[in-house]
């Protein structure tokens, strides 16, 4: 009789397995299906080894799938759910940056394949309604991320601490270098001559100011990080003052505007909030010059609808552009639209060169010892999947310059 029973429930235990087998080998086949470019060599748990794709040129990914567990993760978490995966040894790879290349690639064939389900989206929403972007909620975000300590990023930005793309003019070329030339651009957008004034939000660690500074403008930057505000103030650039206020509350009148790659921060329900923030403060005639990250308008519902990976574990409160409806609000703001310049590869590369510089950090000690090795782990999986998502293309940044009509 019990014999009969262990049989029996064996039987139902060796069902349920198979029947999920079933379940993921056809998660396998969707994927397969919305691959057009690129391929995927998959070995699935218990050695067996299947390509996906590979009908037409494009990213060449290869990943071990060391439990169906994963792809549970990926099928109802989306990205987030894939990290938690990764995070527990569940499938690795030789090269992930080249496996989030070839999804963002094929973003459109592979549809909602890789997005969290409604009742996990829905579950992941709910958690993060504490994480708005009001007032409050603003100033814990930016903590959350700029606030890890100055030392922390010192040890793998380039020696300005300038955490945002650079603009490199040939291959090879030091960062350094390259990041100058983008802050330059900026400089030149707002049409500034020595003794105007520049309202920065989003300062930063500095570097912009210091190159403003240079040029004889005076800046006044806005921030909520503690860190970045300490860090700048202790560089007593001439002309150059910080305060920890929000864009909200900035006052005054300002000959020009300047914003790198803070507007993702700002969450999409107060971009008119922003945006009449830098109508109010420049003075007819005057220039903003934004630099800013965007997702591709044709998946940008079905992303702003998701808690993503980088939301989750990274940056709470971020979310990146949909570039048409950010230039529709700056429209009805009367702010102009001119000279947008995209380079989306060129923050790959520098993604790239941030992860290479972190790892040496990492393995020569020199990163905060209070960071344990899941945050380290977790930073350069962050690394990896934000330069994959450029190479492939479904996100950009560029520079714009607005103007206020005189």
């Amino acid at each position: 009789m019990a014999r009969n029973r262990g049989r029996r429930t064996g039987e139902v235990r060796a069902g349920i397995l198979a029947m999920f087998d079933r379940l993921f080998v056809r998660l396998l086949d969707r994927i397969d299906r919305g691959l057009a470019t690129g391929s995927l060599d998959a070995t699935l748990p218990g050695g067996a080894r299947r390509r996906l794709g590979g009908r037409a040129p494009g990213a060449a990914a290869v990943v071990d799938l060391r439990s169906w567990r994963a792809l549970y993760r990926l099928a109802t978490g989306g990205s987030a759910g894939w990290y938690e995966a990764w995070a527990a040894g569940e499938w690795a790879s030789p090269d992930p940056v080249a496996l989030f290349e070839l999804f963002v690639a094929n973003r459109a064939g592979l549809g909602d394949t890789a997005r969290a389900r409604p009742w996990s989206r829905l579950a992941r929403r709910l958690a993060h309604l504490a994480r708005r972007n009001d007032p409050d909620g603003s100033r814990a975000n930016i903590a959350y991320h700029y606030d890890l300590g100055n030392d922390f990023y010192a040890a793998w930005l380039d020696p300005t601490l300038t955490y945002s793309s650079a603009l490199f003019a040939e291959a090879g070329e030091p960062l350094a270098r390259a990041q100058y030339r983008k802050l330059s651009a900026i400089l030149d957008r707002t049409a500034t001559r020595p003794g105007e004034r520049i309202l920065e939000i989003g300062c930063g660690w500095g570097s912009f100011a210091r190159i403003a500074s240079d040029g004889g403008r005076q800046v006044h930057g806005l921030t909520l990080s503690t860190e970045q505000a300490a860090h700048v103030n202790a560089l007593s650039l001439p002309g150059v003052d910080v305060s920890l206020t929000d864009y909200r509350d900035a006052t005054g009148t300002y000959d020009a505007v300047a914003s790198i790659e803070m507007v993702e921060a700002v969450g999409q329900a107060y971009w008119p909030a922003y945006l009449a923030t830098v109508a109010r403060v420049l003075k007819p005639g005057g220039r903003a010059a934004i630099q800013y990250i965007a997702i591709d308008d044709a998946i940008f519902d079905a992303y702003a609808r998701n808690v993503d990976f980088i939301q989750q574990y990274v940056f709470p409160g971020g979310l990146l552009l949909s570039e048409s409806r950010f230039r529709a609000i700056a429209g009805r703001q009367g702010l102009e639209w001119h000279d947008r310049v995209a380079f989306g590869l060129d923050y790959a590369e520098t993604l790239n060169r941030w992860r290479r510089a972190f790892d040496r950090a990492d393995a020569e000690g020199r990163l905060p010892a209070d960071l344990d090795t899941a945050f380290r782990d977790l930073w350069r999986y962050y690394l990896m999947y934000c330069e994959g998502g450029f190479r492939g293309g479904g996100i950009t940044v560029a520079q714009v310059t607005l103007v206020k009509p005189a």
